[in-house]
Order: C-alpha cells, then structure tokens, then sequence
C-alpha cells in the first residue's frame, strides 16, 4: 500500500477538518467543540472512543485485527503481549487576534489558532482515518491523543493521571509539531534523538521597600531600582555560573510598580521565564534567583520574596523511537527530505508522555514564502501550508506500519 497516496487521497477531508477547528479556536482546557468534532469523526471510522479524558481530552483506540481473535483477547500471535503505540495531537489555540485575511480565519474575537494545531488536528484524524481502513494489517493497537491545555495549562499531565497512557498501556508515542520553528523546508520532517525542546518555568520577585516622595528619596526605599540591579545581576547566573555547552535562558519579562511619575512605590514585582535543556539546571537556577534577590534587596534594605514554579520538562526524545520515526518518514517524503533538527529553548507538554513512555517528537515543515506563509508561531498572521498536511498523516500511519513490523 502506497501510505503517502492513500492520504492524499483523503487531503480534502484533512484540510476541511483543519479549516473548520481553525474558525472556531478554544483556549486552554476548555475545548468542549473541537473535542466533539474530534469524537464524532472518530466515532464513525469505528474508532473506540473515550470522551472527557482529563477534561476535555479525547482518546481513540483502534484495534487491529491481524492473526484474528487471538490479538483481539490481547495477546500476539505467539502468544505474547499486544503492542500499542500512540499519536498525539494537541487542540488548544491562543487568545491572539487574528490578522491572516484568510476565508476561514478565526469567528472568535481574540482567540486564534496561531501555533499549528488546527494542522496537528486534522493529520492525526488523516492518520486514522487510513489505519481503521487497514486495521486487518495490525497486529496491535493504535492509540490517538487528542489533548487540549498544551499552551501553558499543562493538559498532557492531566490525560496521563486520567490513564490516557493505560488500558492499555502504551509502547512508543509519537507527536508532530507544523510552523517554521526549526527552520525546515515545505514538507520536509524534521528528525533529534535527546533533548530537543526545554523546560518552561516561570518565577515572581517581588520586592518591598519603602514608599514617599520622588523629590525625597533618601526618605524611602525605592523598590524599583532594586528591581533592576537584581534583574541585571540575574543575568550573570547562565552567562559566568551555567557550562556554556549546556544551552539555558534566564528572562525577566515584565517589571510592575509605581502609580506616578513622581512617587516611589512600596513595591515593586517582576516575572519571568527560565529555560534549560539538561533536568539538573532546574533547582541550581531557582536556587540562584532566590540568593540573588533576597541579597541584593537585604543589602539595599529593601526585602525580596522569590516565587518559583516548575513547568513543562524538557522533551527528550528516544534515540530507538527517533531512529524509527526518520525511517518511516524516509519511506515516506525521501530520505533528502528527512533532516537532522537542533534544539530549541521553547517548552512542550509532550515531555510528560515522553518521561513515562519511549517516544519522540518530529517537526513537519509548514512554511511557504511564496505564498508569503513566513510568520513564527504564536504571530497573528502566522498560517501553514496546507499542502503539508497528508504529508504529516502518511508519516504517522507509516511510523505505525514500522513500529509493528518491528515488534
């Protein structure tokens, strides 16, 4: 079977289903309408579907039926355990105003889908749609993870505590990601074994100190300028205390205070983000931000309070999974078009599957400067091409032709 012919023989559905998740957008969690839209086109492809996963996540199992009975009471056919494998998708847009003029652009005021998972939508259920016409080929199960809360809201943690990864358990997990985050070509399928995305916490500093005059400030304790020497010290912790070869970000985003141009506030509060790629860089950072502050702000007689909160890991991918995925996509697009990727400091909430289960995480390349498709994601003119999009599915179905045929 030609997998790349048989999804573009699909691409109409594919493009239709990316388009109408893409005019109706949801936020965070709650994706109650685009869960929906999912569970209907999996239900009708004869998909078992289990609804509510963790909030509004859905999970799709198919069966295959190859060696007949004996695989479907969950064994192989020597007898030995059925294997699953598991694709994911996310479903959650960005509250962003869309300004990309196109026909189908975004009917909710303020939300848009600006990071490519109307795409990673629409190649999952293209996927589907050709592995439940071929189920009579697998000897093992095939499990479809549609999760929403992937910007921020941590929904990959919530399906796995749900048992998106249960019953039964699953072997390998592969997920994709569309845009012109790694630089690729228009359909070319991006390929890293190890660490290939980083963790995205985020820290508060809040600082008091004491408030009065502008004209007067030997009188006060100005919070603001020891907001800003400890936000210029902060940047010494990755540039003299971290390995330059081990990549890290240290960003103080937003520094609130004062209601006047001539009163010196009683408190000062900044946020920010840190970002690293090797797991032990975690506590040594926060614990570095929370001496700093509290030093500096001692020193300057103000006191300093650090909020640290842990987010999404790095994602790091299994050297075995990775080496599957390039083959399969070789197969697929031509191995010229498979290219070794380098990592990048944005974070994902597909590293919780990845800490739990041997998987990896592959970039499809969506960009298309011809037809001025240039923009980085979350950009409200961002947009991808969708001629890419049965291109992203046929590796998907193949990665799970391969994935059994080694098992």
């Amino acid at each position: 079977m030609d997998v790349l012919q048989a999804c573009k023989a699909i691409e109409k559905d594919i493009i239709q289903w990316r388009r109408l998740v893409h005019q109706y957008p949801e936020i965070g969690l709650e994706v109650p309408r685009t869960a929906e839209l999912v569970a209907r086109v999996m239900s009708d492809l004869g998909i078992e579907v289990r609804e509510r996963v963790g909030g509004w996540g859905v999970v799709g199992l198919l069966r295959g039926t190859k060696h007949g009975k004996e695989v479907e009471r969950g064994s192989g056919a020597e007898g030995g355990a059925r294997k699953t494998i598991a694709l994911r998708a996310d479903m959650d847009a960005l509250p962003i105003q869309e300004e990309t003029g196109l026909p189908y652009a975004s009917k909710i005021p303020g939300a848009m889908h600006a990071c490519g998972h109307d795409g990673h939508i629409a190649m999952l259920l293209g996927a589907a749609t050709v592995l439940s016409r071929m189920r009579d080929q697998l000897p093992g199960n095939v499990k479809f993870i549609f999760q929403p809360g992937e910007e921020g809201a941590g929904g990959a943690r919530l399906m796995i505590e749900d048992g998106a990864l249960d019953d039964p358990p699953v072997d390998a997990i592969v997920g994709a990601h569309l845009g012109v985050l790694w630089k690729l070509a228009r359909g070319q399928v991006g390929v890293k074994a190890g660490p290939l995305m980083a963790a995205s916490d985020r820290f508060e500093i809040g600082v008091r100190g004491r408030g009065g005059h502008g004209a007067a400030p030997h009188m006060s304790v100005d919070p603001v300028v020891v907001a800003c020497h400890i936000c210029a010290a902060l940047q010494t912790v990755v540039s003299r205390e971290i390995n330059p070869l081990s990549p890290a970000v240290l960003t103080v985003g937003t520094i609130h205070a004062g209601t006047a141009h001539n009163i010196i506030p009683e408190t000062c509060l900044m946020q920010g983000t840190v970002r690293y790629l090797d797991t032990k860089l975690g506590n040594f950072i926060a614990d570095r931000i929370r001496q700093i502050a509290t030093s500096i702000a001692s020193g300057m007689r103000a006191e300093a309070a650090v909020n640290y909160h842990y987010g999404y890991p790095p994602v790091v991918n299994h050297e075995g999974v990775t080496s599957l995925v390039a083959e399969s996509a070789a197969k697929v697009v031509g191995p010229e078009n498979v290219c070794s990727i380098e990592p990048v400091m944005g974070g994902e909430d597909m590293a919780f599957y990845l800490q739990r289960v041997p998987g990896t995480f592959f970039g499809v390349g969506s960009g298309n400067p011809e037809k001025g498709i240039v923009y980085p994601h979350h950009h409200p003119k961002f947009d991808i091409d969708e001629s890419v999009l049965h291109i992203g599915a046929a590796v998907f179905v193949q990665v799970c032709l391969d994935f059994f045929s080694r098992s």
